[in-house]
């Protein structure tokens, strides 16, 4: 047995799906950062910057029932998959694809619509943004269905090349756009990985796509898949509503030098939530397969939780020491380094975000929505709060806000985790 048998054997199939993307996301992220860190604030204005974050998440609402869809179609398909039901699965496919270009053309009259009010909210003149930022979401929102598929199937290697491509591609169509027209080149760089992989998770599941397709919808099964998605529509809804909520108020209340100082922050900050968003990954499919199995997933949890914040602590202590030093060698970064004070404050905040996300991925994995009665209650209350908020003219202020919620949404995840015992 070779060395890379024998650490697999060791570390079981999860830690080792999880090293092996982790991995590739990395090397992909390498790339990602140099997007983030340099070309990004190099063509990008002071004036502009603080507008990039509020921009990708509107961009991210647009799409908001693709996301749902992607979701109750990642359970779907692996409860398919481990019965083998190809055939079903392949008219499941044709069914979620049918439904995204339902919701694409909605979207569109949407953009249409709200586009400009938005962007006359976050000072940004529109030029070709309006078409690029739907194409940008369309494309992010479609690709997480064929990933989800590979996902749910196990096709972690297919995932792992992805990954390790899709930064390349994305980072050269940006070095291309931006220069002519620094937003609209980054939203075509957002566009370049997701089309990516989309193609590329097409040629991996022709093998289950090739099977003949055999009947799957009935008034039963759609019942089912809507009351499903009605809930995961829920957690997805209340949650993406502080995440649309906290860059706009950054943006529209906060001086420019303080919201170009955020982006740059959490392009360190948000680092430490790789670990944790590879563990989500494989995560789903590994409590969804137990679940299906009558089997407890709640030990791998807790380690998932561990994991991720241990992996957070370790990132948070360098910047404690050298934070400065590695902002001011960023273009324009000596009108940021003063800042470098907050990233532990950031990846500590991200750190607390993770075990809320670990917890609440276990659970939807279970189709087990208990949680919703505080997930409504911290987010819709914590964004009435920021955005009713009086004086909120500082950094400082607004990441005291952001601490608090973090620190509920943990508290309720960690409570709800030690509920269930045993299960």
């Amino acid at each position: 047995m070779g060395i890379v048998s024998k650490l697999r054997a060791k570390l079981g199939d999860f830690w080792w799906y999880t090293l092996m993307i982790f991995c590739a996301c990395r090397a992909s992220d390498a790339l990602n950062a140099l997007v983030g860190l340099y070309l990004v604030p190099k063509y990008v204005s002071a004036e502009e910057l603080g507008a990039v974050l509020p921009l990708s998440n509107f961009a991210t609402t647009l799409t908001f029932p693709i996301g749902v869809l992607a979701t109750v179609f990642m359970k779907e398909v692996n409860v398919l998959a481990v019965r083998g039901e190809y055939g079903r699965m392949k008219s499941l496919m044709r069914g979620v694809f049918l439904f995204g270009a339902i919701f694409l053309v909605a979207a569109i009259i949407i953009s249409h619509l709200a586009l400009p009010l938005f962007l006359e909210r976050i000072r940004i003149a529109r030029g070709s943004l309006g078409f690029l930022i739907l194409a940008a979401a369309f494309c992010s929102a479609v690709s997480p269905i064929y990933l989800n598929a590979l996902q749910a199937l196990n096709k972690f290697k297919t995932i792992s090349l992805i990954n390790l491509l899709g930064g390349p591609l994305r980072f050269l169509a940006m070095i291309a756009a931006m220069p002519f027209r620094a937003l609209s080149g980054y939203f075509v760089g957002q566009m370049a990985s997701p089309s990516f992989t989309i193609v590329a998770s097409v040629w991996s599941l022709r093998r289950e796509l090739s099977v003949k397709a055999e009947r799957y919808w009935s008034s039963d099964t759609t019942r089912r898949l809507l009351k499903f998605a009605a809930l995961v529509g829920l957690y997805m809804a209340i949650g993406a509503v502080p995440s649309f909520v906290e860059p706009l108020v950054l943006r529209s209340r906060l001086p420019d030098g303080d919201s170009a100082a955020y982006y740059i922050l959490t392009r360190f900050s948000e680092i430490s939530l790789m670990l944790s968003a590879t563990i989500q990954m494989i995560l789903f499919p590994y409590v969804s397969e137990r679940t299906e199995r009558g089997e407890s997933a709640r030990a791998q949890v807790v380690k998932a939780i561990a994991a991720s914040l241990v992996f957070a602590f370790v990132f948070a202590l360098p910047f404690l020491f050298v934070g400065e030093e590695l902002i001011s060698f960023l273009p324009n970064g000596c009108a940021y380094a003063s800042y470098a004070k907050y990233i532990p404050w950031l990846v500590g905040i991200a750190a607390l975000t993770s075990v809320q996300a670990v917890y609440t991925t276990a659970r939807v994995a279970e189709k087990s929505f208990g949680f919703l009665w505080w997930w409504t209650a911290v987010n819709l209350g914590y964004s009435a709060a920021l955005w009713y908020a009086p004086n909120l003219n500082t950094l400082s202020a607004v990441l005291g806000y952001f601490t608090i919620s973090a620190v509920l949404k943990a508290a309720f995840s960690i409570a709800g985790l030690l509920g269930r015992r045993g299960k």
